[in-house]
């Protein structure tokens, strides 16, 4: 083993911008960030642009010294400035080394040599870092950068000798990332004191030579129909990840896969796991799009994200799902208050950062059974305000944070909490949780060197597919997985509980689908679908099918015969979840009743998100149409064109319509038709109907008041009230049911928040009470000019500015050198008048549509 010694040294950086061209670098001034009552905010310090970057991840050393990264640049440390007293530029050291030598130490081989760039030995050469991590006695560096002087992986620096510099430069593990900011991420000690866990975006491949995985190793895309693709094309399984390390890196354990692009990790008092996920806002308003939500990162779990359309939806149970929706946003940094001076709802809290809406937000997390629920209020934001990481100093119990990335104006704040609650330090509770035992106990059949279990151990896990525990229930099915299919496979014919068995046809399609996907099909056939009262039980039996399908192949045409027997009383069913999953099995088998079925959906759905599912598994089938019914469908496309969303719904919608046309036979496309396929999609406000709505009324409170109370008693129509929700275009920005927009408050649980008679108020006059986290700014130029909207992105000293809700991609761009100021705007961004085309029975059953969380079985609805 070859020990390259490398002279590092920590070079003072003495910064000091002149006046003129610090009078606008300055980070946001803490006057207009808002905070709850009782908190204060200091900037301690500016980051001088130039030459010390835009900082994206920060830790403490073990003097409690804050070390901090520039995106593109050098990592930097410096003491915490005492209470009042602001960060001293000449504390400031940049961690550097002599780049004399061109070899770095590795733990197992040496790296092919790289020839040095003359420029880089001005720079600091360790840097590019997203992910920095004190412990065992070094600093960990993450660096995300293919143009670094690392290139992307995880270094460990030492400090051989005790002087407090670091000497020399381990390479922990090269890696291996296919695009800029989906790379490599943070690095976070484990709770056991001897390992770390590294957080990897979707841009990261897994190392070919990584030691062992807790998720059973049956990557899959699992899509009946070809996805639609305009980003990371051609991108499979397994991608975006969280690995467990040894300090030295000889192993490197997968613990969990199928994130998008999750920044940051935080562990609970109890050894619980959690980060915050990234969306993907070029999807907003399809039915793919997922919001930017926190993940309970268990043993084993596959979070389901697939390029475009291919994402695994909540309800699948062969992904874990999310603790809590957050809405759009751009995750960054996550930290638990623990140690925080704050009140005891604030040190429970997890804190998660969203870079692009300038939202520091505390999820309040509860126990539900082995996994947990949550909820979410804005603790901290402003505009701008690109939060990129945070934490709690146990030393004087404030929480410090970082905002900065991509080249735009960093700095770093501290709070504080100045209020008369109690902030003495919550201790854990203590309490055993049953549950979350069993869960690990489970989980023990995961890890590297288990033994395979016993016939009585399978016993256990077979029951254990029965619970009503989400995160028991998902552990005893890779549990099952990890197994010898012939150990257990034999159980399933027997099997009559409808949970356990689907359970088992999930696992089993899933690690032996070529050989066992009639059988799987079978038994599926088996159970009276109309007879599952539970939901969850019916989108199983669905999701076993499709999954002994895409893992076993089209079955034979007297079984696929069968099936499509099977299929058509079953379909359409109740939920538009269920139909969702039916009509692509029906696509899929090219069922005579497809097309039929189908359009008979899509004319019906209350919203663009439904309808585009419906139409997305339509386009491939070319046998089953009438004349009538592919008018319907090209008329669709027209209709479609005003539909809002995304910087790529308009792609989506092209291919769509691109692969329905070529599914036209020859013979059938008519002089008629290809006018209507020609015609121009129209650019007015979103319509959801064929058939357009009339103007009835601009509603009042005045008007509506006397409607509530009778008006709301077990008499009201579901089906309309769903309808209403689309007629008011309310799917265009608000998230209900895990559907619709992101880009407004989720509207699920209003029901269990406000009366009816608020409620109504809400969207009869969305202006009387403008919440801070959804309201717009007033961005006010220099030349006099204003943009009135919401930071949805930013580079440099670009921001880019949303100015309509309804269209999530219009974007104006401001530049920060010609602003004169950022104020809150007095008008709320969602529009009046909204339920103008509605008559009162339409805005009772809409109303109590949203009371009900979108329960058909809610009292308030006529059985």
């Amino acid at each position: 083993m070859i020990h390259a010694k490398k002279f590092l040294s920590l070079l003072a950086a003495l910064v000091a911008l002149s006046p003129v061209a610090n009078a606008h670098r300055t980070a946001t001034p803490p006057d207009k960030i808002r905070l709850p009552e009782g908190f204060a905010i200091e900037l301690l310090y500016s980051v001088p642009r130039d030459d010390q970057g835009s900082w994206v991840a920060m830790c403490q050393d073990d003097k409690g010294r804050l070390i901090v990264s520039d995106q593109y640049g050098g990592i930097y440390r410096f003491p915490i400035p005492a209470p009042g007293q602001s960060v001293d530029p000449a504390s400031i050291e940049a961690i550097t080394y002599s780049a004399d030598e061109s070899s770095v130490r590795k733990g197992e081989k040496k790296p092919e040599a790289k020839p040095v760039n003359p420029e880089l030995l001005k720079l600091p050469n360790i840097g590019h870092a997203q992910g920095l991590c004190y412990a065992f006695d070094s600093l960990y560096v993450v660096v995300n950068s293919k143009s670094s002087a690392t290139g992307s992986g995880v270094f460990r620096l030492l400090d051989t000798d005790g002087d407090d510099q670091f000497d020399e430069i381990v390479t922990i593990k090269m890696l291996t990332a296919t695009g800029g900011e989906h790379g490599p991420h943070a690095i976070v000690p484990a709770p056991d004191g001897k390992h770390l866990y590294v957080v990897m975006g979707n841009q990261t491949q897994l190392p070919d030579d990584y030691t062992h995985s807790r998720v059973p190793e049956v990557w899959g895309e699992d899509q009946l129909l070809p996805s639609l693709q305009h980003f990371m094309v051609g991108a499979e399984a397994p991608l975006g990840h969280v690995a467990q390390i040894d300090p030295e890196g000889k192993k490197w354990e997968i613990v969990a896969t199928g994130f998008r692009n999750q920044y940051d990790l935080a562990i609970n008092r109890e050894g619980e796991l959690f980060t915050y996920d990234a969306d993907m806002e070029w999807d907003l308003n399809t039915p793919w799009y997922r919001p930017t939500r926190i993940n309970h990162i268990i043993d084993g779990a596959e979070f389901g994200w697939r390029t475009g359309s291919g994402k695994m939806m909540e309800y699948c149970s062969d992904t874990f799902g999310a603790v809590v929706d957050i809405g759009p946003g751009s995750p960054t940094g996550v930290a638990f208050g623990y140690g925080a001076k704050f009140p005891a709802k604030y040190q429970n809290a997890l804190f998660v950062c969203d870079w692009s809406y300038g939202k520091l937000f505390a999820v309040h997390l509860d126990e539900n059974g082995s996994t947990y629920s949550g909820s979410f209020e804005e603790f901290a934001g402003a505009q701008p305000f690109p939060l990129t990481d945070l934490l709690v100093n146990p030393h004087d119990g404030a929480m410090y944070i970082t905002v900065g990335g991509r080249r735009v104006q960093s700095g770093l704040y501290r709070v504080t909490y100045t209020g008369d609650e109690s902030t003495a330090p919550v201790e854990a509770s203590g309490s055993e949780n049953e549950a979350r035992e069993k869960r690990h106990a489970l989980e023990t059949f995961l890890q590297a060197g288990a033994a395979e279990a016993s016939s009585g151990e399978i016993d256990t896990i077979w029951t254990a597919l029965g619970s009503s525990d989400r995160g028991i229930r998902h552990a005893a099915r890779v549990a099952l997985e990890k197994q010898p299919v012939a150990n257990w496979s034999d159980r399933l014919s027997k099997e009559e509980n409808p949970v356990i068995a689907t359970a088992a046809m999930i696992a089993l399609a899933r690690v032996d689908g070529k050989q066992s996907g009639s059988e799987i099909l079978e038994k599926a056939m088996s159970f009276d679908y109309a007879s599952l009262k539970n939901r969850q039980e019916r989108l199983d039996v669905l999701r076993s099918i499709t999954l002994a399908l895409t893992r076993g192949g089209m079955p034979s045409e007297a079984l696929k015969g069968e099936l499509i027997t099977w299929l058509d009383p079953v379909y359409p069913a109740r939920t538009p979840e269920e139909n969702r999953d039916l009509s692509a099995i029906a696509a899929y088998l090219e069922a005579p009743f497809a097309v039929e079925k189908g359009m008979a959906l899509l004319m019906g759905a209350s919203g663009q998100e439904e309808q585009i599912g419906y139409a997305l598994n339509l386009r491939h089938l070319k046998q089953g149409w009438t004349p009538e019914l592919r008018e319907q469908y090209f008329k669709w496309f027209v209709l479609a064109g005003s539909y809002r969303g995304g910087a790529r719904l308009a792609n989506y919608l092209a291919d769509i319509k691109k692969h329905a046309i070529a599914a036209i036979p020859e013979g059938e496309m008519t002089p008629a038709l290809t006018e209507l396929i020609e015609t121009a999609p129209k650019s007015n406000d979103p319509q959801f109907t064929l058939e357009p709505r009339n103007f009835v009324k601009m509603w009042t409170m005045e008007d509506l008041t006397p409607l509530l109370g009778a008006g709301l008693e077990g008499n009201r129509d579901f089906k309309n009230g769903r309808q209403m929700f689309g007629a008011g275009t309310c799917y265009v920005c608000h998230r209900f049911n895990d559907e619709g927009g992101a880009v407004g408050p989720d509207l699920t649980s209003v029901g269990g928040k406000f009366s009816p008679h608020d409620l109504l108020e809400a969207i009869v006059d969305p202006g009387k009470e403008i919440s801070d986290q959804y309201g717009g700014s007033i961005f006010k130029m220099k030349d006099g000019t204003e943009v009135v909207g919401r930071i949805m992105n930013m580079k440099g000293d670009n921001y880019w500015v949303n100015t309509d809700m309804m269209t999530p991609s219009t974007i104006t761009q401001v530049n920060a050198d010609k602003l004169e100021s950022v104020e809150p705007s007095p008008i709320s961004m969602m529009p009046a008048g909204l339920i103008a085309t509605m008559n009162e029975d339409d805005i009772l059953d809409l109303l109590a549509y949203l009371i009900s969380g979108g329960n058909p079985d809610h009292e308030l609805f006529d059985k």
